[in-house]
């Protein structure tokens, strides 16, 4: 099954299809910004039974060097049989659009971008036929973006480098930044930003801080996620409640009764187990008539 973090590395590229030529530049290259993009079909089906799908695929057009192809491919973790399937879709793709085409290839970390950029070759060590050599963006190449105002500068860029580094620590800062810098952007804009990130951040505990800062710093936003983030937030605010009453009162809080109460999400029981906290003799009475 297709993880939302996968989903959020290629179709970010999607939404603004300029970014790669922004990002080409932590990557080692200079990709120019392109005139026009156009998403293309991701099915790469031949008349076989088997199925053949790039994550995205884009075609651009520039000023000077003229149209080209780029894949983008949202990587987990090391595949072996992944590098032939990429070599397929490049030579797939060359042979029935007659365009150069590049790869891309997001990685959320540091083992698997470093397996992802080794060039693999087609062909005995004497004859190497085809050489692929993908390029790869992940925590070891994106920038760690801190500042709010670098943030505002490139929305997107900083929703990529928030998802590209989802599993380091430093992951919190560029949440930060990317909600501080979001306060005073259009709702159109805001709305994808929220959205991308929280899937590209997937069950990571990053999650939890980006849907804190959602409900505190975006208060305006209206989404069924946006909703989800602030209910989330509300009742990790409500368990925290309950488990400081009990505590300033001196009852004793066992494990069980605290993995209890921060793992309950509905709003209603938590503020019924936030009034019974106030006068109840143990910390196991507030479940009473649950």
């Amino acid at each position: 099954m297709v993880s939302s973090s996968h989903e959020a590395m290629h179709r970010i590229f999607q939404h603004d299809p300029g970014l790669f030529s922004r990002v080409s530049r932590f990557l080692g290259v200079d990709i120019p910004r392109p005139v026009a993009a156009t998403t293309l079909p991701t099915d790469l089906t031949e008349a076989s039974p088997v199925e053949r799908r790039v994550d995205t695929l884009l075609r651009f057009e520039t000023a000077d060097q003229g149209p080209f192809l780029l894949a983008v491919e949202a990587q987990g973790k090391k595949a072996p049989d992944k590098p032939a399937s990429w070599a397929y879709y490049v030579s797939y793709l060359w042979t029935k659009y007659r365009l150069p085409t590049a790869l891309l290839v997001v990685c959320q970390d540091y083992a698997t971008a470093k397996w992802a950029q080794l060039p693999v070759t087609c062909g005995p060590p004497e004859l190497p036929t085809l050489t692929l050599t993908p390029l790869v963006a992940g925590p070891h190449n994106m920038p760690v973006i801190t500042d709010p105002e670098e943030a505002r500068a490139d929305l997107v860029l900083a929703s990529l480098a928030a998802i590209t580094h989802a599993a380091e620590p430093v992951v919190n800062a560029i949440l930060k930044a990317l909600s501080t810098a979001l306060r005073d952007a259009p709702e159109d804009v805001v709305d994808p930003i929220v959205e991308f990130t929280a899937h590209g951040l997937g069950n990571r505990p990053a999650k939890h801080l980006w849907r804190n800062l959602v409900a505190v710093d975006l208060s305006f936003y209206k989404s069924y996620i946006s909703e989800e983030i602030r209910d989330e937030g509300r009742a990790q605010a409500a368990a925290d409640a309950v488990l400081i009453v009990l505590e300033q009162r001196g009852l004793p809080v066992s494990d069980e009764v605290r993995g209890r109460i921060t793992a309950y999400g509905d709003l209603e029981v938590l503020r019924r187990w936030l009034t019974r906290a106030v006068t109840v003799s143990t910390a196991e009475a507030i479940f009473d008539d649950e």
